[in-house]
């Protein structure tokens, strides 16, 4: 099926645009944990924490609010950006610490992400050809910290394609919750009644059920990882495609 009159289209970032290299669940979390260890070091070197102690029980609590945050924030839609995170650990552990350091170390924990995410070969190939067509573009992302996906982006000169980078550790709101969506069209210039003119393009049930209950258009984009906690989508009315460029088969 072609969609017709398509004026825009939101991207998702992780495994539609952009994919982990030789991903595994186990590799994606040692990223994370190499990143929570450069924390604690710079800190350590900062004298901040100030010993092996003060050490193990910033690992403890972050692991502990991490944890808690993720499954919360898959029951509810509330995203808990990493930079919040931090600042809540340094209360509980009565340390005065700038707002500027905060964002420094969730900088740092997403670090090992930039060297793993890379673009898949057609991606800015499909955008530029986008482009071409007049389309508006717009990358919307589940993600804690938006200066990741920023700098991602940029690193890969790929930001002069989107009208708008929005992510749900910016906004407060994670996808599939519909008013993420409708601030994303907002922000490219439209409205709910173009929802039909509009096209979303992700690999989860947050990109394809969002898009559904905003009545967007849905492409799904089925990827060769799988994960944990992932669920099925209860509706059939969406294209799928396995490679990024396929999409403009549709437009």
């Amino acid at each position: 099926m072609q969609f017709k009159g398509i004026k825009a289209i939101i991207f998702d970032f992780g495994f539609t645009l952009y994919y982990f290299k030789d991903a595994t669940v186990e590799k994606y979390m040692n990223c994370y944990k190499q990143g929570l260890q450069k924390c604690i070091q710079k800190l350590f070197d900062m004298e901040i924490l100030k010993n092996s102690s003060e050490k193990r029980q910033f690992k403890q609590i972050f692991n502990k609010k991490r944890m808690e945050s993720f499954k919360l924030s898959r029951k509810t839609t509330q995203e808990f950006p990493t930079t919040e995170i931090i600042k809540e650990i340094f209360n509980i552990m009565n340390k005065k610490v700038d707002n500027e350091v905060s964002e420094e170390l969730a900088t740092l924990y997403h670090s090992c992400e930039e060297d793993e995410w890379v673009p898949f070969k057609n991606t800015e190939k499909t955008l530029k050809q986008l482009k071409k067509l007049n389309i508006k573009l717009a990358l919307l992302s589940n993600h804690p910290h938006h200066q990741t996906i920023e700098t991602l982006i940029n690193k890969h000169n790929l930001s002069k394609y989107f009208e708008v980078i929005i992510t749900s550790g910016d906004y407060g709101k994670r996808k599939p919750n519909p008013d993420i969506f409708l601030y994303t069209i907002e922000k490219m210039g439209f409205n709910e009644k173009d929802a039909a003119h509009i096209l979303v393009c992700g690999d989860e049930y947050a990109d394809i059920m969002g898009a559904h209950r905003v009545g967007l258009q849905k492409i799904f984009f089925q990827r060769t990882v799988e994960f944990p906690f992932e669920k099925e989508i209860p509706i059939d009315d969406f294209e799928k495609i396995n490679e990024i460029s396929k999409i403009l088969q549709y437009i």
